[in-house]
């Protein structure tokens, strides 16, 4: 049986008076109030002394035990409750504390390659068109130029290339047929100098070691700027200008003959021996040797398409008083082979064709 104390605990309790003494009794007390057998006894009595004698029902006496389990309920839910916002309190100071840092460089990071992007996407791209030695290369600009580059030949030019950027560098040579655009000047570095046009076909041959620079003008008009001058130069159609130790020599001549190359020819039309043996060289990726200083006063008129090496030195002496020899490849020592080496020497009692 409860004692006055114990009951006056549990009374407490409901009446929401409970310390911390009561409640601790009570709650453990009604843990397993249904099967505590003097509760149970306790509580029969006391309904019956508050109902007159009336006998309480197992109804009655259950809802009772409910209605205290259902403070105890609450009171654990709250706890639990507390416990669980304490605890996402606690975490996410925590959390804070542990994942500010990596947030920071995440963001850094992030930023880092974000600006790199755009960096990267700013930065200009160049590309490069090459020609080998003894090879031509068709090309075709993204603005609409196209053309041709002769052998041993570079084409270099930056990404994006736009109305705001028409401008290559040229080492060796190039045939360029413009694409117009009155807005934006095309231009052509070469060396030192440049050539600037509108929209327009002409050749250019600016071969490194050559020591001068050729632009052959065939439709439209093109500006020829030396290297390091103000000077600036308008060509015609059908002129030809060299550029050579600072001077600047114009003529007229026939432009075909400098666009046959893009064709597969090799066309000459009076051409000093010099020059010949310039054009054999890259045509056929050879080396020219010319024995007799004497030699470079001879001209040479013919037209060649698809012809051996062999076949146009034999017309070459059928023309003119020279001699050739050619020499073999010869492997160096780090396993490649030289070029072939032709060499041109003047021959006694040969009457002279110009």
């Amino acid at each position: 049986m409860l004692n006055q104390n114990e009951i006056e605990q549990i009374e407490r309790y409901i009446s929401g008076k409970a310390d911390k003494n009561d409640i601790v009794f009570v709650e453990t007390l009604f843990s397993h109030g249904q099967e505590n057998f003097n509760l149970r006894n306790h509580l029969e009595k006391d309904w019956e002394s508050d109902l007159q004698k009336t006998s309480p029902s197992e109804a009655d006496l259950n809802r009772l035990l409910d209605h205290v389990h259902h403070i105890i309920r609450n009171k654990e839910n709250q706890e639990r409750k507390l416990f669980v916002h304490r605890f996402i309190h606690i975490f996410s100071k925590v959390a804070a504390i542990l994942l500010l840092p990596l947030i920071i460089a995440g963001g850094l990071i992030l930023s880092y390659f974000g600006k790199s992007s755009i960096a990267i996407a700013e930065r200009p791209v160049s590309s490069i068109i090459h020609a080998p030695m003894g090879a031509r290369v068709s090309f075709n600009l993204p603005d609409g130029t196209v053309g041709w580059l002769n052998s041993g030949s570079s084409l270099t030019y930056s990404l994006p290339f736009n109305n705001n950027n028409r401008k290559v560098a040229l080492a060796g040579e190039a045939w360029f047929d413009v694409m117009p655009n009155e807005k934006s000047p095309f231009e052509i570095s070469a060396g030192n100098s440049k050539v600037k046009v509108l929209g327009t076909s002409f050749n250019v041959s600016a071969y490194r070691g050559a020591g001068y620079i050729e632009v052959v003008l065939q439709q439209g008009k093109v500006e020829f700027c030396p290297g390091n001058t103000s000077q600036k130069v308008m060509m015609l159609p059908s002129q030809k200008l060299v550029y050579n130790d600072g001077k600047i020599d114009i003529t007229i001549t026939d432009p075909s003959k400098y666009k046959a190359w893009t064709d597969g020819k090799l066309v000459f039309r009076g051409d000093d021996m010099a020059e010949v043996a310039g054009r054999i060289e890259r045509w056929y990726n050879i080396k020219v040797s010319l024995t007799d200083k004497d030699l470079e006063k001879y001209s040479f008129r013919a037209t060649f398409e698809d012809d051996s090496l062999e076949e146009v030195l034999r017309l070459l002496s059928m023309t003119s008083p020279i001699g050739y020899k050619i020499t073999p490849r010869v492997m160096k020592s780090d396993g490649t082979f030289e070029k072939v080496i032709v060499t041109l020497y003047k021959r006694a009692n040969k009457n002279i064709k110009n």
